[in-house]
């Protein structure tokens, strides 16, 4: 099975701050999953390191202010391309993200408060019908569906949104 993966996990530094957050336990799915990499900041254009953003009134905008949203937009298209060509049913992405965070962000006051949501890319993935996991939830639901019968593995339709 191919899954899209948020770059920053499997350690490209590619974070708002120019840094990589290996996940625990990614490296151990390299062997038994095909996994994808994407950055969709990058892919939407903004460069590395940038300003930290988060969302605020259905906007992504750095903590100065300035709107990003198209930019994240952008980004969260050309993943879902990547996850169409590469034929990924599920997408392991950062969370809390404006971008890749699933059932939980930043409530753009840039405070550390964190509001039900989903980032720009997650949000888009799942209503694609891709299964959207974060690096705390991947393991455990990656090894539940692996134990489903074959006519039982269609992930699609199975995302659990948590707002």
């Amino acid at each position: 099975m191919n899954i899209l993966v948020s770059a920053c996990l499997l350690g490209v530094d590619c974070r708002y701050c120019g840094t990589a957050c290996p996940g625990e336990g990614m490296k151990n799915l390299i062997g038994r999953y095909r996994l994808i990499p994407v950055c969709p900041e990058q892919l939407g254009g903004l460069p590395t390191p940038r300003p930290p953003a988060e969302i605020r009134d259905g906007k992504v905008v750095t903590a100065s202010g300035d709107d990003v949203t198209e930019a994240f937009c952008r980004g969260a298209n050309e993943a879902l391309k990547l996850a169409e060509l590469f034929h990924c049913r599920c997408a392991i992405l950062k969370s809390r993200s404006p971008s890749c965070g699933f059932g939980q962000i930043y409530d753009g006051t840039f405070s550390g408060k964190l509001v039900p949501g989903n980032g720009i890319t997650a949000n888009l993935l799942h209503k694609a019908g891709l299964t959207v996991l974060n690096e705390e939830n991947a393991r455990t639901e990656l090894e539940r569906l692996s134990a489903l019968p074959e006519n039982q593995k269609s992930i699609k339709g199975k995302n659990r949104e948590q707002n």
